[in-house]
């Protein structure tokens, strides 16, 4: 199976030009042969959407979903986007179509409230860990906070996944100075490939989004890099010196295609628009299955009962 990310700078808040544009990115990906094209959280709003996130919200019956689904006729697409739901709840959503059809919008479950994310003061929390089966493989979507909670992408491998769908918004500079969310990605994107023996389709976003408002003159950074250029090369684990690629609000990119080994097949680039393909197969997966069975003595009704017993039994003793 032929698969491409597509690392996007989204326009804030005007749905309808990144629409077009993943339309036409759809488009030009079916015509190089990609059975599945993936595209980072949020691709078609932008991630610092705040009060206004109503205005980007889209229904699962709107036009703009029904273009979108019918522009994955002859392949797939999982693309992110805010969901209204018939309740009027908002969620941090991707929606999944397939030749097509609309198979279901997976709704981020852990939304983060840290940092320079207030994601809870939007969103609604999805309920469930989803799977879709395309082309002789089963795929799970993740959305960004979610593969920080290991129990999530576990309850995608009990239900028998062979692809990892990760969807991020990353700025290098988020969490601080103390802490580098590129080196944290690289870790956690090969983590779950190796454990589980998966692959693991990474895509994140380019870009950055400023607000006036948000931050004093001091604060803000001086933009020394206009084009977009990671002054250390292609090293994702090297610091930048300059002020712009520790901003908060700029995403650095880097989308990669991992392995079931744990193996970068390709990169994207940094701080730049960028489209990557690979070839993945299921007897990749079967091989390592083979020659390293972390999940061969797996046993989820074990992990149901100690649940069980953590959450309910007031004396384990007993």
């Amino acid at each position: 199976m032929k698969v491409c990310i597509c690392q996007t700078d989204p326009v804030l808040l005007d749905v309808k030009a990144n629409l077009e544009d993943t339309i036409d990115k759809i488009a030009v990906a079916k015509e190089q042969g990609a059975d599945l094209v993936v595209f980072p959280e949020l691709s078609l709003t932008g991630y610092f959407v705040r009060e206004r996130y109503h205005e980007a919200a889209l229904r699962m019956d709107s036009l703009e979903i029904q273009r979108l689904a019918k522009a994955t006729e002859g392949t797939a697409a999982v693309v992110g986007f805010i969901e209204e739901s018939k309740a009027m709840n908002f969620y941090n959503s991707a929606l999944v179509a397939v030749d097509g059809e609309i198979m279901f919008a997976y709704r981020k479950l852990n939304l983060p409230n840290y940092g320079v994310f207030e994601e809870r003061k939007i969103y609604s929390g999805g309920k469930h860990i989803l799977v879709f089966r395309h082309k002789g493989m089963t795929i799970a979507p993740f959305i960004c906070n979610d593969m920080w909670h290991p129990s999530l992408p576990y309850l995608g491998i009990t239900q028998k996944a062979d692809v990892f769908v990760t969807m991020f918004n990353s700025s290098r500079g988020s969490m601080g100075n103390e802490f580098s969310n590129i080196e944290s990605w690289n870790i956690i994107n090969r983590f779950y490939s190796r454990v589980f023996g998966v692959y693991n389709l990474c895509a994140n976003r380019v870009g950055c989004e400023v607000f006036e408002d948000l931050r004093s003159e001091d604060d803000k950074p001086e933009y020394q890099d206009p084009n977009g250029t990671d002054p250390n090369g292609d090293d994702p684990d090297e610091p930048a010196p300059i002020a712009v690629n520790d901003s908060p609000y700029r995403f650095w990119g880097g989308s990669e295609i991992i392995n079931p080994f744990g193996h970068r097949i390709v990169t994207g680039s940094l701080y730049n628009p960028d489209v990557i393909y690979a070839e993945i197969s299921r007897e990749l997966v079967r091989r390592k299955r083979i020659l390293l069975p972390y999940l061969r003595n797996d046993d989820p009704y074990f992990t149901h009962r100690e649940l069980g017993r953590i959450l309910f039994d007031k004396d384990p003793e007993g």
